[in-house]
């Protein structure tokens, strides 16, 4: 039976390490929750996002729908609102058929959001939790 050289072992110990490590990261990744996943895109389009404007056109206890066209190219989205209910105003029925601003990736257009954490498009004079 051969033996490897010590310097050898190491390099092979060191890379099963690195591998075990990725793996154990990919994970927790692959295990968060979707409404962390959903945060994260909110704030990923509100940090590199591109302004444009916006026409809410219905709303649900949880949901935000909107319209909007980029370059030309017409989109009917909806956003998650259960975890930014404190960021609507009292009587949010009076945000349908308003205009409203929005952020969107440049790199997909149909990726957008009217209000997240840290920044709101939505056009009111007063908002709960501000």
């Amino acid at each position: 039976m051969w033996s490897l050289p010590r310097l050898e072992q190491i390099a092979i110990l060191a890379a099963a390490l690195v591998l075990l490590a990725a793996g154990i990261y990919l994970v927790i990744r692959l295990r968060r929750k979707p409404k962390d996943k959903e945060q994260r895109r909110r704030l990923t389009v509100n940090l590199h996002g591109r302004l444009g404007d916006a026409t809410i056109t219905d709303l649900s206890p949880d949901t935000v729908f909107y319209s909007y066209s980029v370059r030309g190219v017409a989109y009917t989205a909806s956003q998650d609102i259960s975890k930014l209910r404190d960021y609507l105003p009292a009587d949010p029925e009076r945000l349908i058929g308003q205009a409203a601003s929005l952020k969107y990736s440049p790199q997909n257009p149909a990726n957008s959001i009217l209000l997240c954490e840290e920044w709101s498009g939505l056009r009111v004079s007063h908002q709960a939790g501000s």
